[in-house]
């Protein structure tokens, strides 16, 4: 079985190789996810049964200051993945990874079924790519909550954002454990407790400095990110 990782060098990709055998993970050269021409040919000249859809523009500054690649990126690269999966003849699952901001944030602990509402223009992007994905017969939407295992890239951290996070190894083994399952629809991989934002950047960087959104200025964010399930289990966030 040969699954196609996108964005195979970000920091769920880079897991997800790892624990996934038989994968191809084109470099952008190869295979750009803007270039409908380039995703058509890539799709219908490789054997592939199943699509992990990992490569999107995330950061949410970049996203509401550029919104035309935001755009390009995130909606036109997922719809010109699907319109070449829905174009080959053969069975393609496909596997999108979305986001916990596509909810508002206002109340947290969201669930599959809870009614999305974006706060901000790459949660929205995100959203559009979930319709799109959406068209498709044999398709799983996955929405959770990561940061890569690493030193804290920013000097604070907010004590009053939350979310039920986990470290991207810990959202590969929940990945790889769906797809075993052959879920579809939407399901949300969770971690087990809900924690500030400056909880989970201490797990990794001890020295981290708290801040709270009033020292924020920028695009809105999604305040609580914190997901809840009524479809699949619960993880425990790896230790870093």
């Amino acid at each position: 079985m040969t699954i196609l990782i996108t964005g195979g060098s970000g920091a769920l990709g880079t897991e997800l190789k790892k624990i996934f055998t038989d994968t191809l993970t084109p470099a952008h050269q190869e295979l750009d996810i803007t270039n409908k021409k380039n995703v058509a040919d890539y799709i219908l000249n490789h054997d592939i049964d199943s699509i992990i859809h990992t490569a999107a523009l995330t950061h949410i500054r970049p996203c509401e200051e550029n919104k035309p690649i935001a755009w390009k990126t995130n909606v036109d690269g997922t719809r010109n993945l699907v319109e070449a999966v829905l174009d080959n003849k053969k069975k393609i699952k496909f596997i999108y990874i979305s986001t916990a901001c596509v909810f508002d944030g206002h109340t947290g602990m969201y669930k599959e079924s809870s009614i999305p509402y974006p706060e901000n223009f790459y949660a929205l992007t995100k959203l559009i790519g979930e319709y799109e994905v959406s068209k498709l017969r044999e398709y799983l939407i996955v929405r959770t909550n990561f940061v890569a295992k690493k030193k804290w890239p920013y000097p604070g951290a907010f004590v009053d954002r939350f979310g039920t996070y986990l470290f991207a190894q810990d959202v590969s083994q929940g990945i790889m454990d769906v797809h075993r399952e052959n879920m579809s629809g939407h399901v949300h991989i969770v971690g087990d407790k809900k924690i500030s934002m400056f909880e989970l950047a201490k797990l990794t960087t001890p020295e981290i400095q708290p801040m709270t959104i009033k020292e924020y200025s920028g695009p809105r964010l999604t305040m609580d990110m914190s997901l809840d399930t009524e479809r699949w289990k619960k993880y425990k966030i790896s230790d870093p």
